[in-house]
């Protein structure tokens, strides 16, 4: 198997890191993609999907929340800590970073969601279920919620162990 080292050319390494950020950005992809999916199982009185749609400023919100959550995993990504010097393999599938980014997002998820419910109770006359009547608060609450979710995986990515 090839060794990632000193003798390794300079321009093989950067492709392997490049390689190794879109490997990266590929798994944080479908943690959020499960992360929507678990927004939409738990507060399933909000018709995100459908909402967002009905308005062009909720539309955009959403694309710009996207992009933001896109710039944080890429960045968490590139700034990843990393060694060099072993098997190549081993750098793409670092299961010890792999296991720290999801049990990081699901333990963050969890406290993101609990955290939410929690205020909803302590707040009883800001009924949080009354933003599903205007599109562009469901878009505001999708665009926080995907910001939420990229520093989730930038710190997953940017933690070192």
């Amino acid at each position: 198997m090839y060794e990632l080292g000193l003798v390794t050319p300079f321009w093989l390494i950067v492709l392997i890191w490049m390689a190794k950020i879109i490997w990266l950005a590929l798994i944080c992809t479908l943690l959020a993609w499960l992360g929507i999916r678990a927004l939409d199982a738990l507060t399933p009185h909000i018709h995100q999907r459908q909402r967002i749609g009905e308005s062009p400023i909720a539309t955009g919100l959403f694309i710009a929340g996207f992009f933001i959550l896109v710039g944080l995993v890429i960045h968490g990504a590139a700034t990843a800590p990393t060694a060099f010097g072993g098997p190549l393999l081993g750098y793409f599938f670092d299961f010890r970073q792999l296991g720290l980014l999801a049990v990081s997002f699901v333990v963050s998820l969890l406290i993101g969601i609990a955290w939410f419910h929690l205020i909803d109770k302590l707040t009883p006359k800001i009924p949080f279920v009354s933003i599903n009547q205007n599109p562009v608060a469901v878009g505001i609450y999708v665009f926080g919620y995907l910001i939420f979710f990229g520093l989730i995986l930038h710190a997953a990515l940017t933690t070192s162990l």
